[in-house]
């Protein structure tokens, strides 16, 4: 088939091959614009290396990769955030877990937070550009996602985060925080989503855990009321099934005001509690 001139022609040929959204986020990165001038100059020409790209990254697609990894960004929250494959691809059910935790966080004063296993670095940055008095460390395992937080901490010109790597609590000794956030691996090793769809192309380390899931949900609720401080809160993201065996951890842990919060789909999607003062 000849190249498409146009970018209305362009578009049409690529909605026969993806999705319409997915096509004009790829044409978008390829032209360096935005949604609106694509439909306002439906008959500007594209060249032939614009082209050539906007077909490469459309027959990329067509074999499954994720649009975020193509383009190398997502948007999450109120920010977008630089993404590889190092990191898994921030996704809006994980906003819920920040707008709790900018409920929890006084606007104006100073706030010890803990992001861990940050990726991207989407929850631990969206908290500290929305709280300017906090203090948040982001901890990850992977020296890749390691890089990738920092560089957006650079872009988005974060001041109050702090990247470290390591395994989960490991190099916080002697740490207190008022706030413990974390979106963990959560899926099952043997569950079949891992097959389908982005979670193919994401890191699985940042996926999957054993004990059908809930080996490192368990290991930060066990070991989290050593390093929060009095009355301080955890919060959790989990699978679509894991709510009340989360609700069950806290309670086995003395925390207090245990609940969970649902997605958009209804879907109870974070747990969490508060730290009781008596421990």
């Amino acid at each position: 088939m000849p190249p498409p001139v146009t970018i209305s022609q362009a578009l049409a040929a690529a909605y026969s091959e993806i999705d319409s959204i997915d096509a004009i986020l790829l044409l978008r990165h390829v032209l360096s614009v935005n949604h609106a001038f694509l439909l306002t100059h439906p008959d500007q020409t594209l060249t032939v290396q614009q082209f050539e790209k906007f077909s490469s990254l459309v027959q990329q697609r067509v074999e499954g990769l994720p649009v975020a990894y193509l383009i190398g960004e997502r948007a999450f929250f109120d920010l977008t955030f630089k993404v590889t494959e190092a990191v898994l691809i921030p996704r809006p059910e994980t906003e819920l877990l920040v707008e709790w935790a900018l409920e929890l966080i006084p606007s104006q004063k100073f706030c010890k937070v803990l992001d861990l296993g940050t990726g991207s670095g989407a929850i631990g940055i969206s908290i500290a550009k929305h709280r300017s008095q906090a203090q948040v460390i982001a901890v990850d395992l992977s020296p890749a996602a390691i890089d990738v937080c920092q560089r957006n901490v650079e872009i988005l010109e974060v001041a109050n985060l702090n990247a470290i790597r390591g395994n989960w609590f490991d190099e916080l000794s002697g740490e207190k925080f008022d706030l413990i956030v974390s979106n963990p691996p959560y899926v099952a090793e043997d569950d079949p989503h891992l097959q389908q769809g982005d979670l193919r192309f994401e890191p699985e380390m940042a996926l999957s855990a054993g004990e059908h899931g809930m080996a490192c949900i368990t290991h930060i609720i066990n070991a989290a009321p050593g390093y929060l401080g009095k009355e301080g809160w955890l919060l959790l993201e989990h699978g679509y099934d894991q709510a009340e065996a989360c609700r069950q951890l806290l309670r086995d842990k003395d925390f207090s005001n245990i609940c969970s919060y649902p997605d958009l789909a209804g879907i109870m999607r974070v747990s969490g509690g508060q730290l009781s003062s008596s421990i």
